[in-house]
């Protein structure tokens, strides 16, 4: 899988989750998120969940990035080995809006993830 894209650049404008992506390998991997469309007073919340087989998702996000207001590019460690059964992972989003106008959010990112270290 590695490196690849979790969550293809896509417009979002209500909570959902990406398609799940399977993992060949372990070790440690560099997730980023990049948002790359933004509009004013509104928030995303992004995390990567784990499943063995790609139906069952554990409950606890196995990785989560900070909850973001801006466009621009952040970047987590990610340990696979860490939950060595897992061979599935998806990107799950929320989103929020607030103030005057239109309540309906609209956010442009993506997640990719890529081989760190040795």
């Amino acid at each position: 899988m590695l490196p690849g894209f979790l969550f293809s650049e896509t417009t979002v404008q209500e909570s959902g989750s990406g398609e799940p992506v399977e993992i060949a390998s372990g070790g440690r991997a560099l997730l980023s998120l990049g948002i790359t469309e933004i509009v004013e007073q509104q928030s995303l919340d992004v995390c990567v969940r784990g499943s063995v087989d790609g139906e069952e998702w554990i409950e606890e996000p196995l990785r989560a990035f900070p909850q973001k207001f801006y466009a621009g590019v952040w970047q987590l460690l990610f340990d696979l080995d860490a939950n060595p059964d897992v061979r599935f992972l998806r990107v799950d989003y929320k989103v929020a809006r607030w103030g005057v106008g239109s309540q309906v959010a609209k956010f442009k990112f993506y997640v990719f993830a890529e081989p760190f270290g040795g």
